[in-house]
């Protein structure tokens, strides 16, 4: 997407924690739309292939994770990492990887990541329809920055990895914040 490009209006299906549910899987179905993601606030959104995915686990999630104090001085409010998986793996990979500040974001069915052209096949991988890795800023549903690893397409033979990193981002962040005190 390009910069200042509104970020498509998709309702996505979640699981949320609510004890009044009761007994061994206390959660519920909750909606949440890209309003309530994106609305009144200034993100970083990185989508990945697939949760538990050996680039996605070992760099690019605990990167954002370790660095979100970072990512707040430098006016982000929340940094959310999204994947075409269900909110059931999106929650699981979220606990195993002991996440306290990255917010995942279940895409499912994949209608998000179609919308903003990043839906890509990983048949190779024996993966279906999933997220070609990219990162944006996100300013109340506006696309600030896009980051997106080269080589768009359909099965592709590798999992580039680099443009969309925690690092890339934060370099843009400081060099925006350089030009808008210049």
């Amino acid at each position: 997407m390009l910069p200042g490009s509104k970020l498509p209006s998709v309702t996505f299906q979640t699981r949320v924690r609510d004890e009044a549910v009761g007994g061994p899987n206390p959660y519920r179905w909750q909606e949440m739309t890209t309003e309530d993601y994106f609305g009144g606030k200034r993100v970083v959104l990185f989508a990945l292939p697939g949760a538990f995915t050996p680039t996605c686990s070992t760099y690019q999630l605990p990167g954002f994770e370790k660095g979100f104090a970072d990512f707040q001085a430098m006016g982000i409010d929340a940094i959310y990492c999204l994947s075409v998986n269900d909110s059931f793996v999106m929650n699981q990979w979220a606990k195993a990887q002991g996440l306290e500040n990255v917010q995942v974001i279940p895409d499912g069915s994949g209608e998000f990541t179609r919308r903003v052209g990043m839906l890509v096949r990983k048949d190779n991988l024996g993966f279906g329809l999933r997220s070609w890795r990219y990162a944006a800023i996100v300013n109340n549903g506006v696309v600030e920055a896009w980051f997106e690893e080269p080589g768009l397409a359909d099965n592709h033979g590798e999992d580039p990895y680099g443009v969309s990193s925690p690092e890339t981002v934060m370099a843009w962040l400081m060099d925006a914040a350089k030009g808008a005190a210049a």
